[in-house]
């Protein structure tokens, strides 16, 4: 599914958190790895310098796939760095779509220094834009254990019951049968979101014989027993394909049950659609997957529904 990786560096430590991620990933599903450093076009009498640096992040991320593989198996490592003058999040967009890239890896945040969990210009653009998975690491996450040093792989996926949120199921598995990772375990997340409705409306309920408020649990009891009989067929797909599984399954607003989900428990990757039920055609993340990358340090990668 992954076999060619674009990795976008601004020359920052911040951005080369990614590496720790981006070794284990391409050593283990034998991806191909591009470094991309895209240049303003009024610093072009820097090239020289740009390819340099280029040049030597590709050489150092290559010896760290090599001692990955020594472990795992699998082909020779191919890295290599490019240099583009232009605008970078345009230029990663460009680059992607032109050379078939099949995943982009990106800090959320290069010279910004930021400390709190903001995408940044770069990321976001590219974000909203991408035809292709975008996998987001947070830089400088005080908190955070790198991917190579996680004595187990728990897997998060976000689904709502549709079909565009359980276009990430393929990601999910490729992700959890990666070469001699074990143990890895997959966690299927679904939350029962109760109907909101303005005070100064009354509506008109299906059965007369009810109040809103009886209507309410029953509406949230028909929820929970849709989702347990759909969790357990998801459930049923992976372990077919011997991979470890469980579900479970939240009641409350879906955004704020999701981050203190995660928070709570040691998920190192959480894997979600941009939209579920919006069927939205253009590239907008919408507000649960914008509330979950501003709540969580956690990295995500974010599919874009076909």
């Amino acid at each position: 599914m992954y076999k060619k990786m674009l990795v976008p560096l601004d020359g920052s430590e911040l951005a080369e958190v990614v590496f720790t991620y981006v070794k284990e990933l391409a050593a283990r599903l034998d991806t191909d790895v591009t470094l991309l450093h895209v240049s303003r076009p009024a610093r072009g009498g820097f090239a020289p310098m740009y390819e340099a640096y280029v040049t030597r992040a590709a050489d150092t991320l290559k010896s760290q796939i090599q001692q990955v593989r020594k472990k795992v198996g699998g082909k020779a490592a191919k890295v290599h760095g490019e240099v583009v003058a232009g605008y970078p999040a345009e230029e990663v967009l460009h680059y992607a779509e032109e050379k078939s890239i099949d995943l982009i890896v990106m800090s959320t945040h290069g010279h910004s220094g930021v400390k709190h969990w903001a995408m940044g210009n770069v990321a976001d653009k590219v974000l909203r834009a991408s035809k292709i998975p975008v996998l987001l690491i947070r830089a400088g996450a005080a908190d955070a254990t790198p991917y190579d040093k996680w004595p187990t792989r728990t897997i998060l996926a976000l689904l709502d019951g549709s079909e565009l949120a359980e276009s990430v199921i393929p990601h999910v598995e490729a992700l959890a049968k990666q070469r001699s990772v074990k143990p890895v375990e997959v966690v299927l997340l679904r939350v029962c979101e109760p109907r909101v409705v303005p005070s100064y409306y009354a509506p008109e309920l299906p059965d007369a014989s009810l109040n809103w408020g009886e209507y309410m649990e029953r509406d949230t009891a028909r929820c929970k027993q849709e989702t347990g009989e759909y969790l357990a067929g998801l459930e049923k797909r992976f372990k077919d394909i011997k991979i470890s599984v469980r579900s479970d399954m939240l009641v409350g607003k879906a955004a704020d049950e999701i981050v203190d989900y995660a928070n709570k428990n040691p998920f190192n990757l959480i894997v979600m659609a941009t939209h579920g039920r919006s069927g939205l055609s253009r590239w907008i993340y919408g507000s649960v997957a914008e509330n979950v990358l501003q709540g969580v340090s956690v990295p995500l990668l974010l599919i874009r529904p076909s």
